[in-house]
């Protein structure tokens, strides 16, 4: 088994080899920039915040209709590919000055596992970014990612970050709390749960771990000003919201954005589990995993808020005026996410 880190696939070489040659610190501005998950929440948000500040962007992306819909406004080059695949990779970073890279799942599916999606990819699209001389990478991690994590998808992140940083290539790593905005899965996924539970709503071991909700803008910002800064080089971020929350203030304040009155009833965990293991067998779309049910109950805040203190940003703040996308949840369209495949 390979170590940790050094996972090497197909005929494109150890990921992990250092780079042979010096490369520019920042990215060339007339040379696009490929961004991986381009249609997911951050891929969206990004593209709008480069395009907005004059970069070239060239967008990777499986499903032309879908990308079509929330990218056909702006001035975007489409690529049509699975990050998992090299040589759609080698093809889509050719003459680009720096990628991106945001593709990843968070719920394993049949035929998208994390080794494959998370980690695999990233090895090969460091491969693909090493042959094609590209001179900047940034990497979307996740808060809490370690390669030893016992939690598989922060495990899987952790290793895709370890291979990151001993690539040989201009890295910066981004490692976010939870994100909200319009197309987020996991505050959309709180209220559509709401909706379909009247009256009464149970939370996860009453909703004592704590997060940083950070709006997706907010790490647009980051990641474009990370791509145009020197010193962001070589360098890992931490990046939260305003302030910490628990999850039973988070879903108080989804529920005053919804306008939405529920009786929250604390359940453990152990008696969830079950019931959400019984619904990832049963839906094609379930919102909750085992997995991601344990993530619930860790802690998911940082020490040292980079966002703050380094990018001298303003937090967007989780209030119920910034959640006002919630509304538009309504209990026929939750109930179809449940049947939906992405």
């Amino acid at each position: 088994m390979a170590e940790r880190g050094s996972y090497s696939y197909g005929s494109e070489g150890p990921a992990t080899a250092v780079a042979e040659q010096p490369q520019p610190l920042s990215a060339d501005k007339k040379k696009p920039v490929l961004v991986t998950g381009a249609s997911g929440l951050v891929g969206i948000h990004t593209c709008r915040e480069l395009s907005k500040k004059g970069w070239q962007v060239r967008a990777l992306i499986r499903d032309p209709a879908k990308a079509a819909m929330a990218l056909g406004q702006l001035p975007v080059e489409f690529r049509v590919g699975d990050v998992r695949d090299a040589s759609t990779l080698r093809s889509s970073l050719s003459g680009c000055g720096a990628v991106i890279h945001l593709a990843a799942i968070a719920i394993e599916r049949k035929g998208e596992s994390y080794r494959e999606s998370n980690t695999a990819a990233t090895e090969r699209l460091i491969s693909a970014a090493r042959g094609e001389t590209v001179q900047r990478v940034i990497f979307m991690s996740q808060n809490g990612a370690d390669s030893r994590s016992p939690y598989p998808f922060l495990r899987s992140k952790g290793v895709a970050q370890d291979s990151i940083k001993t690539s040989g290539l201009n890295w910066t790593i981004l490692r976010p709390s939870v994100i909200f905005g319009p197309e987020d899965q996991f505050v959309n996924v709180l209220g559509r749960l709401i909706k379909l539970t009247p009256k009464v709503f149970p939370l996860p071991g009453g909703g004592s771990a704590r997060f940083q909700p950070i709006a997706v803008d907010d790490v647009a910002r980051v990641i474009r000003m990370s791509l145009e800064k020197k010193d962001t080089v070589q360098q890992s971020y931490d990046l939260g919201g305003a302030i910490p929350l628990t999850l039973l203030q988070m879903t108080e304040r989804i529920l005053t954005a919804m306008g939405a009155h529920r009786k929250i009833v604390p359940v453990p965990v152990k008696v969830l589990r079950p019931l959400v293991a019984l619904a990832q067998r049963l839906l094609p779309n379930p919102p909750v995993t085992p997995s991601l049910l344990d993530l619930l109950s860790l802690d998911n805040t940082v020490a040292n808020n980079a966002l703050t203190e380094h990018f001298k940003v303003v937090p967007v703040p989780f209030a119920a005026d910034e959640l006002q996308y919630l509304r538009r949840i309504t209990v026929r369209n939750a109930l179809r996410s449940l049947f939906e495949r992405d």
